[in-house]
């Protein structure tokens, strides 16, 4: 049976409150799904297409901190088929520490999460 897009978010909130991020990929995402990021300093890519995409993309994201100590995940809102979480890291950059904020809007298709993008400012 299909997952309902509420069903989709509440899996990965689930998942995310056990930092099993891979496991959302793995999961939760159709495998021509694409990431948006706004525009940022960072060397990230903007715009990806496709699971194995992505997974570079966040192993490329998590190379950028010199030491992650944590990270929130806010409970999803669902909105039809999208939803959206409130995401934070606590990671310290340059020698310093920072907590940085994030707003995720997902879109769910056929019961997996077919688009994400990411609002943010200063995050990197």
């Amino acid at each position: 049976m299909v997952k309902t897009t509420q069903e989709v978010a509440d899996l990965y909130y689930a998942l995310a409150q056990k930092g099993q991020l891979g496991q959302i990929l793995d999961e939760l995402y159709s495998p021509d799904a694409v990431s948006i990021e706004p525009e940022n300093a960072s060397q990230l890519p903007l715009r990806v297409e496709g699971l194995e995409a992505m997974k570079q993309k966040e192993q490329l994201f998590y190379k950028i901190f010199d030491e992650m100590h944590g990270g929130q995940c806010g409970k999803p809102v669902v909105s039809g088929a999208y939803f959206a979480c409130a995401q934070s890291l606590d990671v310290t950059m340059n020698g310093q520490r920072k907590n940085k904020e994030q707003m995720g809007v997902f879109e769910v298709d056929n019961g997996k999460i077919v688009k994400e993008q990411f609002f943010y400012n200063d995050f990197l």
